[in-house]
């Protein structure tokens, strides 16, 4: 899983430009109302788990939306988690079907449910905002909920992505090219019928803004080397920001793995974009986050064990789970095709 960046990626990437480009047409409008959530409302309800100060902290919660492989607790409980309730910050994980292997579209109503759920905790008589942090797949599922669900537009604030496959991946492809591979996995190739659905139009919305945080050392989102790869998102009205952790520590040594679960830069980024007013600023970070090896949360003593176990849990998951031998059909609410009942 941790091979070097591969030849050919420009003209990849220029193929599968083009054949979104083309299939622009089929494509539900921006403003088509999203479908009826189809999983049932008690699985959406035990995937999303919040501490108690979600409803009364008048601070918008954060949610956090693992990687490919992961569960929330896998991803977040020995890094994220910990640094949020040190700085008193309300927050909420979703965990999508499958260990966030089964097939995307579905994930993204885990997300629609999460965010409609946490914007009216507390009985506000108005939504109130959500900021999201996602790391890989975790990163691009909450804009497939904001693309065909225009509705949860409105309710967020910030989306952060870490390591984001937002345009998919060229490692996807030879892992599905023999005997198949899980849903999600298809789903982010980057050829894949999905993520051009996914950046059909435009890729950000107005009122939003998105900081993708991305390491030029990836090695499972590829390409990832400049603010043209997979990660970065570029039109619509969205306020964005697209940032290498090497723009702010040159020569910055942060694989895909390590950014979301224990990079301090990536870190740094992610909680500047969540306490001030639009995307993160690299201007902002102190360089003295260079020095530093791991992120706040993680605990020097028992890293090297939890840091283990969760590269572990994400081979073992990865290599384990049921191949199905093609890309998990586009659902009709992604053509705007779906029958008139």
């Amino acid at each position: 899983m941790r091979g070097r960046l591969c030849a050919g990626v420009v003209a990849t990437v220029a193929l599968a430009a083009v054949l979104s480009s083309s299939a622009q047409a089929s494509y539900a409008p921006l403003s088509h109302p999203g479908p009826p959530l189809e999983v049932p409302r008690a699985k959406l309800q035990a995937a999303l788990r919040c501490t108690p100060s979600v409803s009364t902290n008048p601070r918008e919660p954060i949610l956090l939306v693992p990687g490919t492989t992961l569960t929330p607790e896998e991803n977040f409980s020995w890094n994220y988690e910990r640094a949020l309730n040190a700085l008193g910050l309300p927050w909420c994980t979703i965990e999508l079907p499958g260990h966030a292997m089964e097939d995307i579209q579905v994930a993204g109503e885990y997300v629609v449910y999460a965010l409609r759920t946490m914007s009216s905790f507390g009985g506000r008589e108005a939504a109130r905002k959500v900021q999201i942090i996602g790391y890989s797949q975790g990163g691009m599922v909450p804009r497939w909920a904001l693309r065909f669900w225009p509705d949860t537009r409105k309710l967020v604030d910030d989306d952060v992505g870490l390591d984001a496959s937002n345009h998919g991946t060229i490692t996807a492809e030879s892992s599905c090219q023999h005997e198949g591979c899980a849903p999600a996995v298809w789903q982010q190739r980057n050829t894949a019928a999905f993520i051009a659905a996914l950046n059909s139009y435009q890729e950000t919305f107005p009122g939003i803004s998105y900081t993708e945080i991305y390491t030029q050392e990836d090695e499972i989102v590829v390409p990832n080397t400049n603010e043209e790869g997979s990660s970065s998102v570029h039109t619509g009205g969205g306020e964005i920001a697209n940032i290498a952790v090497q723009e702010v520590c040159p020569g910055h040594k942060a694989e895909h793995l390590a950014m979301g679960s224990y990079d301090p830069v990536g870190y740094a980024l992610a909680l500047d974009a969540l306490t001030h007013a639009g995307p993160a600023q690299k201007s902002r970070i102190a360089l003295t986050v260079c020095a530093q090896a791991l992120q706040p949360g993680v605990d020097p003593e028992t890293f090297a064990a939890e840091d283990a176990k969760y590269d572990q849990e994400i081979a073992e998951t990865f290599a384990t789970w049921p191949h199905v031998p093609s890309e998990p059909p586009l659902r009709c609410y992604v053509t705007a095709s779906c029958p008139r009942k």
